[in-house]
């Protein structure tokens, strides 16, 4: 492990007199690791996996404080690295990256003893005499493919929850942060155990072969298209796979609403990160009479978040390369009108935050996907006319819906499907280690975050403990087939309705 070094602290921990940050020091780029040494890595973590060491609840243990002491050792890296990938803030970085791994880890590690416990189930006449159980066991060796978005967050959280319920873990962050996943690269194996748990390099077009060498589980957060490619080579080899991905979020907003509060709320989950996260709202659906009243709102929360030229502010993130920047800037000039920002500097991948109104419905901002600065602003005459909007499209990530009124609430909770739902707030949902979050038909399929993590990498293994003490009974279902001894069972079988169905004894 690297010694902390006094003098490359950040400034305000040497003003406090503590020093919490160090750097690593930064040498050449990393080269990229192809599928080749991705299927190396794989056979020395099946080979770990096989020696057991990952089923003791110490190691996990250990492993998780090594997860907690390498985000807090390292905050100053995780930041410098972030600011050159997505120009992301520093508070943004520590609040929506490094808090919410640390949060994770302390979930996880106060809740391990109790997720590792069997199942117990009730019994009932049918075993009373003997013991079911459901055992949680590891899956094996899994494949996490990170997402750029939150390139840390996306990367760590299910790396958490994967090595709790005692996998061994390959993690590929993305190409596109190559800044914090050469980062990633470089302090892993310092605090790891260096058998179970792998790191590689991959570029985007190695994901579908390295899907293909055969974990056990792989979980992936991304776009649709990269999903959709993840899960057709996860296909092949019949492997499980959990996909979290963007899509179009719809945000509510009626006329009972506090409309400043709304506003600053929508404002900073559309706007933060740059608007590059999954979660964050990509539409709204104002009640008409309310429009003009946060159109207003909003732009008074932009300028008061990033002042009149967020280009300059420090708050704000920039686009994360040349791809996605010419992608938002099209959809940007082709949909609606341009109600505050709109503004574009290519050689810096900057798009100001936007608002547009007098989107159509057939606008390119409405179906194509992206990640950018730009909120649309619809109108709609009622609750009735929002709901029917929604669910005619794919079933979003999430739902967003802001009233104070609790039957709307509760109908727009009630009525659409979304893979998470929020009422008068934005992203939260998202961050807590006590809720799933994950996707729904083509926003995506399974969910994570603390017990719902620790789930899904888990294989829940039925144990049935029986003795043979009532043999005397369990002999009517061997052969030669008897019709007493099958009218008997039948007999039996017609009292589950009201006996929880005793003749399962046999």
């Amino acid at each position: 492990m690297n010694r902390v070094r006094k003098n490359t602290a950040c400034r305000s921990c040497q003003r406090n007199g503590r020093i919490t940050c160090r750097r690593t020091r930064h040498g050449d780029l990393c080269l990229k690791t192809g599928p080749g040494e991705c299927a190396e890595m794989l056979k020395r973590a099946r080979a770990a996996f096989q020696s057991g060491r990952t089923a003791n609840e110490c190691f996990r243990l250990a492993q998780l404080d090594a997860v907690m002491r390498l985000v807090f050792e390292h905050e100053c890296d995780f930041v410098d690295a972030l600011a050159r990938d997505l120009h992301k803030p520093r508070f943004e970085t520590v609040v929506s990256e490094l808090i919410l791994v640390k949060n994770e880890a302390v979930y996880a590690i106060n809740n391990l003893r109790k997720w590792m416990e069997p199942q117990r189930v009730e019994r009932n006449l049918s075993t009373a005499l003997d013991e079911c159980m459901v055992v949680s066991e590891p899956l094996g060796t899994v494949l996490v493919l990170g997402s750029w978005a939150n390139p840390v967050q996306l990367c760590l959280v299910p790396l958490i929850g994967a090595m709790a319920a005692g996998n061994c873990v390959v993690i590929s962050p993305s190409e596109h942060c190559a800044h914090t996943a050469e980062l990633l690269h470089r302090l892993l194996p310092s605090y790891l155990d260096n058998e179970c748990y792998h790191i590689v390099l991959a570029g985007t077009n190695d994901i579908s072969e390295m899907v293909e060498l055969k974990f056990d589980y792989v979980f992936f957060s991304g776009t649709r298209e990269e999903g959709t490619k993840v899960s057709l080579a996860a296909a092949r080899s019949l492997t499980p796979v959990t996909l979290v991905l963007s899509g179009k979020n719809p945000c509510y907003v009626d006329q009972t609403c506090d409309i400043n509060t709304t506003a600053r709320r929508i404002a900073w989950a559309r706007f933060h990160n740059g608007g590059q996260s999954v979660a964050s709202p990509d539409y709204v659906l104002c009640h008409a009479d309310v429009k003009e009243r946060l159109l207003q709102a909003l732009r008074c929360a932009l300028l008061i978040f990033y002042g009149s030229d967020p280009r300059e502010s420090r708050s704000y993130g920039h686009l994360v390369n040349m791809e996605n920047f010419s992608r938002v800037r099209d959809l940007l000039w082709r949909s609606g009108k341009v109600v505050m920002g709109g503004q574009v500097n290519e050689a810096e991948k900057y798009v100001a935050p936007t608002l547009l109104s007098d989107v159509s419905e057939t606008d390119p901002v409405m179906h194509q996907e992206y990640f950018g600065p730009i909120l649309p602003v619809l109108t709609v005459e009622s609750v009735d006319e929002a709901i029917s909007f929604i669910n005619k499209r794919d079933k979003p990530l999430c739902v967003y819906a802001y009233s104070s009124n609790n039957k709307v609430i509760s109908r727009l909770m009630n009525e659409t499907s979304s893979g998470s739902f929020c009422s008068n707030d934005s992203v939260l949902q998202s961050l807590m280690p006590c809720l799933p979050f994950g996707g729904v038909g083509q926003s995506g399929m399974g969910s994570f975050h603390g017990r719902y993590s620790f789930d899904i990498f888990s294989h829940k293994k039925s144990c049935l403990l029986r003795g043979t003490r009532i043999e005397c009974l369990t002999y009517l279902r061997y052969p030669p087939y008897d019709d007493r001894n099958l009218s008997l069972m039948t007999w039996a079988s017609s009292l589950t309705q009201k006996s929880q169905g005793w003749c399962q004894i046999l």
